[in-house]
């Protein structure tokens, strides 16, 4: 086991957000939307029958080095709740017309809902996200009009070169329903015990000690944050493991 963290790990340690899981019905045509529809790659996939469930991972580049999304299925089930927290995943693109026209063809549905993962205390919520995991807050954004503010944070501090949370306070609302349908984004550690002492440190309980996760060995730990949303810390030098198999 490592050394206890000192106070500065949080901004000491090389983290950045590797994957985004979400929890799907039927997992080869998720898979086939998310290429035909967005130009997603689909970079690896593996069954855990101990466990009883099986994961994809699809992104535009190698893990190494850019962020994935992490789909699950869970044998036997084939519908979830999506809840109201959650609202969606960004994808920069050049010519969102097309985008649109290709994802109709695909089979997918265009809405316009708002929302990106939402916090009931905005305020709250940036000090978690900094102090206790961190990130930076990059920028914050009013929209008197709509009623709404947006809060957008990272590793590096700059979106064109990272992905990041974005956090909406949707003005007088203070809770949404979850669902069950988001699991939780992951975040890369150095060292995860380390992550477990800052975390516990900063006052912040843990959802899953540090260690081996069953039927992989990759370390882990894990916590909500004040909204109740999952975050999971993952052993770097464990991830890049993973990638080799």
């Amino acid at each position: 086991m490592a050394a206890t963290a000192s106070a500065d790990w949080a901004q000491e340690d090389k983290r950045r957000l590797l994957h985004a899981v979400y929890r799907v019905g039927d997992l080869n045509k998720t898979i086939e939307v998310y290429q035909k529809a967005f130009g997603l790659k689909l970079l690896r996939s593996r069954d855990v029958p101990d466990e009883k469930y099986s994961n994809a991972f699809l992104g535009y580049g190698p893990e190494e080095d850019h962020f994935a999304f992490e789909l699950t299925y869970n044998y036997g089930k084939d519908s979830y709740d999506i809840g109201e927290g959650f609202g969606h995943f960004a994808i920069a693109t050049n010519d969102v017309y097309k985008l649109s026209k290709d994802i109709k063809k695909a089979g997918g549905n265009i809405t316009r809902e708002p929302g990106p993962v939402k916090g009931g205390d905005l305020d709250r919520s940036i000090d978690f996200y900094t102090r206790v995991l961190g990130l930076k807050l990059i920028r914050k954004r009013d929209n008197p009009e709509y009623k709404y503010t947006l809060a957008f944070l990272g590793y590096k501090g700059d979106e064109s070169a990272e992905t990041v949370f974005e956090l909406t306070y949707n003005w007088g609302r203070d809770s949404y329903t979850k669902g069950d349908a988001y699991a939780q984004v992951a975040i890369s550690t150095e060292d995860v015990y380390k992550t477990g002492d800052q975390i516990k440190a900063a006052g912040v309980s843990l959802l899953k000690e540090p260690g081996p996760l069953p039927g992989l060995g990759t370390k882990i730990l894990s916590l909500t944050d004040p909204d109740g949303y999952k975050i999971v810390f993952v052993d770097t030098a464990d991830f890049l493991k993973e990638l080799e198999k």
